[in-house]
């Protein structure tokens, strides 16, 4: 069994993953578009070219996620995409890149957990913490 997360975009779908990719160096490896699915025709000229499917991996993980029509949309809330990192430095960068117009929750920093730890919601409304755990 594997438990991947799955967002839901306002119609930014397309521009949220190539910029994943960009702040965390995996690969957008599916983006399809409501007009190359058999629902085309049940859409709308403007939203076919929106996304009904994408998927990003990075190393064995896989974060899926699609445009929801706007009836159906709501803002995200009650979760968390939470990343790892082993290295001070790289949980640094990627917070910042993730943080790029965005809204700073707690910003990165040491707690007594862990050496670097903070909380953001990125410009496509995704809530991510990003923890640098300590060595064993």
């Amino acid at each position: 069994m594997q438990m991947n997360p799955h967002l839901a975009f306002n119609g930014e779908c397309e521009a949220a993953f190539k910029f994943y990719e960009k702040c965390l160096g995996g690969k957008v490896v599916t983006m399809m578009t409501y007009g190359d699915s058999p629902m085309a025709e049940q859409m709308p000229p403007a939203w076919r070219r929106k996304i009904i499917h994408a998927a990003f991996a990075l190393g064995d993980h896989q974060l899926t996620g699609a445009d929801v029509p706007l009836e159906s949309y709501q803002k995200p809330q009650g979760f968390y995409v939470l990343l790892n990192i082993g290295a001070e430095a790289e949980a640094d960068r990627i917070f910042k890149a993730l943080a790029e117009n965005g809204a700073v929750q707690m910003p990165i920093q040491e707690t007594f957990w862990a050496p670097r730890f903070g909380m953001l919601v990125d410009q496509f409304g995704t809530p991510w913490m990003i923890n640098c755990g300590k060595p064993a």
